[in-house]
């Protein structure tokens, strides 16, 4: 196979086997010579949205103080403090876009009915930034979310338009708390006012969705059935394809399938630790399902970025967090996450809040080391794509819904310069950040967003003198 002018594979070339379908990532045999061409995966920026339930201990008035999540510098060059949430993001520091202080009020009760449902709100707002309409039957309303606002635009020509994950259980019952509808408290990603996109939990299930696709079910049962490597069932095809590559493309290639093929087995090694018969710490997670949140966390990332790699989706949600009262005491402190946002104001308090926030952040170095390291055309996913982290909460001790966390990683094919901290005017809506963001990533013609008030730009002028936060 020679890749001479004219000749040259398609960026939507797949490799087929008896139950498995295997996209391939970016290769400069992509790249047809002495023709110009241009990649249908250039063009647009990918978007990963991580949405975190819980608020941050910086929703505080004493947190905000001690600068426990925005800096205390306004523009480049900040500080993290060594009580930062966003400390262990240090070393991407030139990728962060921190927006500090603006607020989510859809989430707040319209009416007195609706106070006291704060918590099921919360994850149904922070992309939408619109109000749900308080109910338990069908007629769920809530605005189309942003990831698929940008998945509308740029999604429609890859297998999936967008890809949904979660590392929470799912209850897909109508009745949460407070007369909301489950499908509130569950998802992130809303593709239209009444049409929740619900998260996938279990490694194994999105694995398949990526590459399971066959001739038939039957081939995709055998496989599954024969205890094989996906990558067994197109080993010819494999084969055959490296023989007509460059050396630089053989070793993407080969980068690549091991990157698969050790995902596959991690799914694996779960799998066989949850149907062993051994008493769990969680008896309740379903076997395909890590009961070490950090290692579930770390393989929904590693899916993502298969995904986002090969063009098979080009937008994702991730369900970060739920209002579950979990503990993780390998952050160092023992008390239950949800109990201890609830943190009465004391000082002492609030640190053991922060303390574990700042360790599922730390979370997040894994992404960001993965896109960073992942190449494309030159450049790496982290240059190439925008992630969104946040939550919908400010201060969980209050159920308040002002001085939300926002953080967003990544260039966005320069979109984005990073290395900043903005900290918007009191009363800023954050959807007005998500209309600066979302013009940032295309779309020219949205000026309005939720209960966007107007554009709350992504950008320090240059030769602008940076401030203190209350300077």
């Amino acid at each position: 196979m020679n890749f001479i002018t004219g000749k040259h594979l398609s960026r939507r070339t797949f490799l087929r086997g008896a139950g498995a379908s295997v996209a391939l990532p970016f290769m400069d045999a992509m790249v047809p010579a002495g023709r110009a061409w241009r990649d249908p995966a250039e063009g647009f920026t990918r978007l990963i949205c991580i949405e975190e339930d819980l608020g941050h201990a910086g929703g505080s008035e004493w947190g905000d103080s001690q600068y426990l999540f925005g800096p205390a510098k306004i523009g480049r060059d900040f500080e993290l403090g060594d009580n930062s949430q966003l400390k262990p993001l240090e070393a991407y520091r030139d990728y962060l876009t921190i927006v500090s202080n603006t607020d989510c009020r859809m989430a707040e009760p319209y009416r007195a009915e609706e106070i006291g449902g704060d918590h099921d709100r919360t994850t149904a707002v922070f992309l939408t930034q619109s109000h749900p309409k308080q109910t338990q039957g069908a007629d769920i309303f809530l605005a189309k979310s942003l990831d698929q606002v940008h998945a509308s635009r740029y999604g429609q020509d890859t297998v999936l338009p967008s890809l949904e994950v979660t590392t929470e259980r799912q209850n897909f019952g109508g009745g949460c708390g407070y007369n909301y509808h489950c499908a509130y408290k569950n998802n992130v990603s809303w593709a239209s006012e009444g049409r929740p996109l619900p998260a996938i939990r279990e490694p194994r299930a999105v694995f398949e969705q990526l590459f399971g696709a066959g001739d038939t079910a039957a081939d995709r049962a055998k496989r599954l059935g024969a205890k094989k490597s996906l990558l067994d069932w197109i080993v010819t095809e494999v084969a055959d394809l490296r023989k007509g590559l460059g050396a630089a493309d053989r070793r993407a290639m080969d980068e690549y399938t091991t990157y698969m093929r050790e995902l596959e087995r991690r799914i694996e090694l779960v799998e066989a630790q949850g149907g062993s018969g051994e008493e769990r710490a969680m008896p309740e997670t379903p076997s395909g399902v890590p009961e070490q949140w950090a290692e579930h966390v770390e393989l929904m990332f590693d899916l993502q970025i298969l995904a986002l790699q090969a063009d098979l989706t080009r937008v994702s949600s991730f369900k970060f967090g739920a209002q579950s009262n979990g503990s993780f005491p390998e952050s160092g402190v023992s008390k239950a996450w949800h109990s201890a946002s609830h943190h009465g104001n004391v000082p002492s308090a609030i640190m053991e809040f922060n303390t574990i926030n700042t360790y599922r952040t730390d979370r997040m170095t894994y992404l960001l080391e993965k896109l960073k390291n992942t190449m494309e055309g030159g450049a790496s996913l982290l240059d190439k794509t925008a992630v969104i982290w946040g939550s919908a909460m400010g201060d969980p001790n209050l159920h308040g819904h002002r001085r939300c966390p926002l953080l967003i990683m990544g260039k966005a094919n320069g979109a984005l310069e990073g290395n900043l901290h903005l900290r918007a005017p009191s009363g800023t809506p954050m959807a007005n950040a998500f209309v600066s963001l979302l013009q940032k990533l295309g779309h020219d013609d949205i000026d309005h967003f939720g209960d966007s008030t107007g554009e709350f730009p992504l950008s320090f002028p240059r030769g602008a003198a940076a401030s203190q936060v209350g300077a």
